[in-house]
């Protein structure tokens, strides 16, 4: 799989900056502070040379794709419950995939370049790049964050996240989103019932800590979700004649898959940090 991905090249924009950002005081071996933190200082609100706004992906910021500009000192912050598909559901999932690419050439693996049409002639390959990945349930948007923002932004979600308990995942249905300025479609799989109570509070208190250093919310109504594949531009009406196709079929509402919740992760740069997990109850 990695030499297949490296052939292409990793299109995930976020996952790497100019330059590694340096460690946090915060190291993601030590056990998360149990005091109440301050609020971060007000230099932290808005970094020096800063307008205080940001061009961020407005839709979907689990393709972990950016629209927002490089700059200097500046590191992709990205935070995330991570997913992976169990192995006896990946070959249905597999088929649905072949049938969507037959009738919509052009979509591509979430987070790397590679047409989905390359695959096809290869089930075993198509499971295995595709949807033997790692990936994303967002909890928050992918946004700019300065350099000197770092420590504070993971302790302080380190102490608001500390306390999680075990729960399971349910995932329910095909659903397709746009973002915002329409030029990508993404094929999503979204958790609509069991998980999704637990999810919106982590997401509630992801935005706080976003609130406390100037940086924008998450959407007012979440739909929990992972992201698939993705198309140029907005194919959204093509994508969803082939979902509804296929969301007909499971006319009993037939959970999909389930994964369970193990960790929350915070992801700065091209650097991870441990928000929860070894700490689970």
């Amino acid at each position: 799989m990695e030499a297949l991905i490296a052939s292409y090249g990793d299109t995930s924009s976020d996952s790497e900056s100019d330059s590694q950002p340096p460690v946090a005081a915060s190291d993601d071996n030590h056990s998360p502070p149990t005091s109440i933190l301050p609020p971060p200082p007000i230099d932290l609100l808005n970094p020096p040379n800063s307008s205080g706004t940001f061009d961020y992906l407005q839709r979907n910021s689990a393709s972990r794709i950016r629209s927002f500009p490089h700059i200097e000192g500046n590191y992709a912050l990205h935070v995330y419950i991570p997913v992976f598909i169990p192995s006896e559901r990946k070959k249905e999932l597999a088929l649905f995939l072949k049938k969507a690419t037959s009738l919509i050439p052009d979509l591509h693996v979430v987070d790397i370049d590679v047409p989905l049409s390359m695959l096809l002639k290869d089930e075993e390959k198509l499971i295995q790049v595709a949807l033997g990945r790692e990936f994303h349930i967002s909890l928050g948007r992918t946004v700019p964050i300065r350099v000197h923002q770092i420590d504070s932004m993971v302790a302080m979600l380190r102490q608001k996240l500390q306390f999680q308990k075990r729960y399971l995942i349910d995932f329910n249905k095909w659903e397709v989103f746009v973002n915002d300025d329409q030029t990508r479609t993404f094929l999503s799989v979204e958790n609509k019932t069991r998980g999704v109570a637990e999810v919106t509070k982590q997401i509630q208190a992801v935005n706080e800590v976003y609130k406390l250093h100037n940086l924008p919310e998450f959407y007012k109504d979440p739909r929990p979700h992972i992201s698939i594949a993705w198309g140029v531009g907005d194919i959204s009406e093509s994508v969803k004649r082939v979902v509804e196709g296929e969301m007909r079929k499971n006319v009993g509402g037939r959970c999909m898959f389930t994964c369970k919740f193990s960790s929350i992760v915070c992801k700065v740069g091209s650097k991870t940090y441990n928000i929860c997990g070894s700490q689970l109850q």
